[in-house]
């Protein structure tokens, strides 16, 4: 049996919708009394957090916690929650999010007050004044995670960013090169500086930045195999090397002849620049610039373009070299998984969802397979 609660120890009820709700008061602020409620499934559930409450009160806590704004919140999440555990370009691309869309918008609003119509009107504006829609997506995804975490400090009841649902995505058209372009573009590079880099691409179908990340010591001649251990990328305005982009994506690949070959005369070149250049930062790098650091994407970019000005190509972009080697792997009969552990994706139906413009030959092979089998 329990007993009645004696005053200023806070009340606890079961709601009509079947959950329990307690309720302790902070006193008065300004002509206001100041309320923290709790929620849970079973009434022990909420006195366990209403006896925290009660402790952190008596040290002087909670009005602090009551007077919290969406803003403060934020950086304390990004400081002590993400900055420990995230990789640090996905850290920059948080904060910056918040810093220059999140905060100024609602910022100012109580962490307690903020809802879900808060944070729609937050994405319908930034989608009005033409910010890209995957850009409003990873807003939305930023508030989803931090909120995630002010509700397991129970700071709020519900999670309110998982309640609005995130702008549509135009889907990118991809322009995978056919086997005579994907021919005409290797050739076009040929015993040019960066031809391994190309190869690379558009035979191993690696991201811009595991290229730019490889090493010399990743790469194994004797096995004809190479490693996707790491990348380049700029963070806080500098280029260097970070992990890759998920854990699938590290990966042990095995190297076409090609390649293998394309890489010793690489290496040659290299530790030619190496001598020409006086002054020599060694990186261990496989694709540098002209004194050992880590090769500016801009220039790969210009040099791409030249590239394909020399072989009358379209104007696509460097990511779709990866997506030429999969859409002519799929097309020439691999199989998805592998396809799909050469690219490093998450998840086959990521692989199958990307590259669904290759299917339609498939199925109709696979119906002429039937015909033959069945005469």
């Amino acid at each position: 049996m329990f007993r009645k609660r004696g005053q200023n120890e806070g009340s606890i009820y079961k709601r009509r919708d079947g959950r329990w709700e307690a309720m302790l008061n902070l006193g008065w602020k300004d002509g206001r009394r100041l309320r923290r409620r709790f929620y849970g499934a079973t009434r022990a559930a909420v006195q366990e957090q209403l006896i925290a409450a009660l402790r952190e009160r008596d040290q002087g806590l909670l009005v602090a916690v009551e007077r919290q704004t969406t803003g403060q919140f934020l950086d304390h999440w990004l400081e002590h929650s993400l900055k420990p555990n995230a990789r640090p370009r996905s850290y920059e691309s948080f904060e910056t999010l918040i810093r220059l869309h999140i905060k100024p918008r609602i910022g100012a609003v109580a962490l307690r007050k903020l809802g879900p119509q808060h944070i729609q009107t937050l994405l319908d504006e930034k989608l009005r004044s033409g910010l890209a829609p995957q850009t409003v997506v990873n807003i939305r995804t930023v508030l989803r995670s931090a909120l995630n975490r002010a509700v397991k400090f129970n700071l709020v009841a519900r999670n309110c960013a998982a309640l609005v649902d995130p702008p549509q995505i135009p889907r990118h058209k991809v322009s995978p090169l056919g086997p005579g372009e994907a021919k005409a573009l290797l050739e076009a590079a040929r015993d040019e500086r960066l031809e391994a880099l190309y190869k690379i691409a558009l035979t191993l179908g690696l991201r811009r930045g595991e290229i730019l990340g490889l090493r010399w010591s990743d790469i194994d001649f004797d096995s004809y195999h190479l490693t996707v251990s790491q990348a380049v990328q700029r963070v806080n305005g500098k280029l260097q090397a970070t992990e890759v982009k998920t854990d699938r994506s590290r990966r042990r690949l095995a190297m076409p002849m090609q390649v293998a070959a394309a890489l010793r005369s690489r290496r040659v070149r290299q530790k030619e620049e190496r001598l020409l250049a006086g002054r020599w930062r060694e990186s261990g790098l496989t694709f540098t610039n002209t004194t050992g650091g880590p090769l500016e994407p801009q220039m790969l970019f210009r040099d791409f373009r030249r590239i394909l000005a020399k072989t009358g190509l379209p104007r696509i972009r460097f990511h779709d070299l990866r997506h030429s080697v999969a859409s002519l792997l799929l097309a020439d009969g691999a199989h998805p998984r592998a396809v799909m552990e050469l690219l490093g994706h998450s998840s086959i139906s990521m692989t199958m969802n990307t590259y669904s413009h290759v299917m339609a030959p498939m199925m109709r092979d696979l119906a002429d397979r039937m015909d033959a089998a069945l005469g």
